[in-house]
């Protein structure tokens, strides 16, 4: 478990357009940290794998299940991953295996095993299917939230 003077654990979810998933990862494991305690102890952003969505706010379907449970993403607005970006987080969680490759082809590897998929802390091996698609936020929130659970016991916060 980290001690209080160590800096905080830096963690940078990240999905296709950073509209939908990881941006709900982003804010859900946030409040999940606020609600106990330990915000102070983790730095949480998202980012895309590619440029489609660049600048656009999060998903309406995103906003609404965040503010169905009092979380408010005002002021997102999605950003493209970079090759500096495998250096500045501590782990960089996709949603799907296509997001793991787009990540490790940018980052040239995943030498230092900071990459991982979010529902690995959750015990399972299926990826969050992306809401875009289906149209099935409340599963992508269900999963995510079972990841974030999982993550937060995994870094022992």
């Amino acid at each position: 478990m980290p001690s209080p003077h160590q800096r905080p654990i830096r963690v940078l979810f990240v999905c296709h357009g950073n509209i939908c998933r990881s941006p709900m990862a982003e804010f859900v494991l946030r409040e999940m940290a606020e609600r106990r305690g330990v915000a102070g102890r983790l730095v949480v952003e998202s980012a895309a794998t590619s440029s489609e969505e660049l600048g656009n706010p999060v998903h309406p379907g995103t906003r609404r299940m965040l503010a169905a449970h009092g979380i408010s993403c005002e002021g997102k607005r999605a950003r493209r991953l970079r090759a500096d970006d495998y250096d500045a987080w501590d782990l960089l969680i996709g949603m799907d295996d296509a997001n793991v490759r787009n990540m490790e082809r940018l980052f040239g590897g995943d030498p230092a095993g900071k990459v991982h998929r979010l529902l690995e802390y959750a015990g399972s091996e299926r990826d969050i299917a992306d809401p875009w698609y289906t149209g099935d936020f409340q599963a992508t929130w269900d999963d995510v939230c079972d990841g974030c659970e999982g993550l937060l016991a995994f870094l022992r916060l």
